[in-house]
């Protein structure tokens, strides 16, 4: 199996809301898949699942080698090892930016390579400096994120997950809290990672960049996958009523 990701029969309930309902798909390396879906339709619960921020009541869960499966009758505690060894692999970069307020964006970067991968800090901000100029932030390094637009700071928070050196990437609508003239900025700095080879999955409701920036595509709806395929052909030939609903309320 060539598969980076791949999610099966995956399954999620809040109480007596049932968010997920047996996803399944895979992703290969380099995949850019847009992930789309009205609100509620269960795209964030996926995601935080994949990087175990959310911890699935069943089904399967497998990054390159790494195997995790999830039974709600039998529930395996999952080591903070097995978390630690799959977040490595995994970026994910938010809504809310997340960031430490009471670091500057260069601490920000290095915190958690030094920590984590136990890198020595020259070599932390070596790395870091080189990522702040990718996004274009090199003269904001000793800024502190209040200091920052939404767009700078989101593009600061692309920056630090990619600190990790994941081989996945997971975007959850990293620019539904933004102005929308910031938008094109943060959606460039992604649209050029894709080009990279890091397979990622974008939760997004930017129609022109899912269409353009993504290779592949899946469309939620109420907690399961209504539609996935290639996104071009998706967009030209939307195969259920729900998607071509979705397509035409999101661009009018």
């Amino acid at each position: 199996m060539n598969h980076k990701i791949s999610v099966q029969g995956l399954h999620k309930s809040f109480g007596q809301d049932h968010i997920l309902r047996g996803i399944s798909f895979s992703a290969n390396k380099g995949d850019v898949i847009a992930l789309m879906g009205s609100s509620g339709s269960g795209k964030s619960t996926l995601l935080r699942c994949i990087n175990l921020l959310t911890t699935p009541d069943h089904g399967t869960i497998q990054i390159d080698h790494q195997i995790l499966t999830f039974d709600k009758q039998h529930p395996q505690t999952l080591s903070q090892k097995d978390i630690v060894k799959l977040r490595i692999k995994v970026g994910m970069v938010f809504q809310q930016f997340n960031l430490w307020a009471h670091k500057t964006v260069l601490e920000n970067l290095i915190e958690a390579p030094m920590h984590v991968l136990k890198k020595s800090k020259v070599d932390a901000v070596l790395q870091a400096q080189g990522l702040l100029e990718r996004v274009g932030l090199t003269d904001r390094k000793s800024q502190y994120p209040a200091q920052l637009s939404g767009g700078q700071q989101q593009r600061a928070a692309i920056a630090r997950a990619l600190m990790m050196e994941p081989d996945v990437m997971l975007f959850d609508e990293p620019t539904s809290a933004l102005d929308p003239e910031m938008v094109t900025e943060v959606l460039n700095v992604i649209q050029s990672l894709a080009a990279t080879g890091i397979t990622m999955l974008v939760s997004t409701h930017e129609l022109g960049f899912a269409h353009n920036a993504t290779n592949k595509a899946i469309f939620l709806d109420k907690g399961v996958i209504a539609e996935q395929g290639d996104t071009k052909e998706m967009f030209a030939h939307p195969q259920t009523q729900r998607f071509q609903e979705f397509l035409k309320a999101v661009q009018t």
